[in-house]
């Protein structure tokens, strides 16, 4: 039986675009036997944000410091973070002991905590894209509820890539287009020997490659185990690609950064997604076509 959590809805980057969603989030949260509290600032809105800057920082630090909160969840990503990453407290957050979860824009958010503070905080659903969609995933929520009431958490997946593999690292990453834009910053984790996951939305393949060629221009993608895709979403293909798709890039990807790539990681812009600790540890055990992925050391 699941423990009741405590579920804070907090709005760090984007404006909320459909306010029933996040109504929708709550009440799904409530019917599934949690608490559910929404931060003040959470519909506010200044041009694309939700709230001006100062006012996302303080919803950050409120959601940090109220008692009766244990996950605070991003309502959604769109663009934001990047612009309080120098003015978070960091340390502050780690201290408050709260969980925190998203995905999307909240990847800028996840890699500052664990390269300025060690905070491992989770690449999981969002309150209006995930907990408020019109029909939420069960997958999503299962996943999302055994990550967080666990020491351990073991997943049987589908993957392809190298087969009667044992990879075992600390878990990073999240959406590649942060992923990239972090590199020559503080606040992107020194990560060696780990286990790199990505994902992104409305890239389009050519740009996906020079995305990963920017991380392993950087020495980023040598240093890692391997490398897990998840879903790349919401791009369109074009007459002259002549073949160059994305199952092209990712061949590219294998024969070119030296690194073992698995791809159909159920985690992205996509309906059904894992929840995963950053900065927690990973083994993959990779079979044909099969793998076990046991994640740990994250509560």
């Amino acid at each position: 039986m699941t423990r009741t959590i405590d579920f804070g809805l907090f709005a760090p980057a984007g404006a909320v675009m459909d306010p029933e969603a996040l109504t929708r989030a709550a009440e799904y949260l409530l019917a599934r036997g949690h608490r559910v509290v929404e931060d003040p600032g959470a519909r506010a809105r200044h041009q694309r944000f939700a709230g001006t800057d100062d006012e996302r920082l303080a919803a950050i630090r409120r959601i940090a410091e109220r008692d009766d909160v244990d996950v605070a969840v991003a309502i959604r990503g769109g663009y934001g973070l990047t612009r309080l990453l120098d003015r978070i407290d960091f340390d502050a957050l780690a201290r408050s002991g709260k969980r925190w979860m998203g995905h999307s824009d909240f990847t800028a958010f996840a890699l500052a905590a664990l390269a300025r503070a060690g905070l491992v905080t989770y690449a999981g659903p969002m309150a209006a894209y995930d907990f408020g969609a019109p029909v939420p995933s069960e997958f999503t929520w299962e996943h999302c509820v055994g990550m967080l009431g666990a020491h351990e958490h073991g997943i049987s997946l589908a993957l392809d890539g190298p087969s009667r593999a044992v990879v075992e690292g600390t878990l990073w990453g999240g959406n590649l287009s942060i992923v990239a834009h972090l590199v020559g910053t503080p606040y992107l984790p020194a990560i060696d020997g780990g286990i790199l996951f990505l994902e992104d939305t409305a890239e389009h393949p050519y740009r996906i490659e020079r995305l990963l060629y920017q991380l392993h221009h950087a020495g980023v993608l040598r240093r890692q185990r391997a490398v897990l895709l998840g879903t790349f979403t919401d791009y369109e293909l074009h007459v002259h690609d002549d073949g160059y798709d994305l199952p092209s890039v990712i061949g590219h990807a294998r024969s070119r950064f030296g690194v073992p790539v698995w791809t159909g990681l159920p985690f992205g812009h996509a309906r059904d997604k894992l929840t995963l600790p950053v900065g927690g540890r990973a083994t993959l055990i990779a079979g044909d076509g099969t793998a076990e992925l046991v994640l740990r050391d994250h509560a």
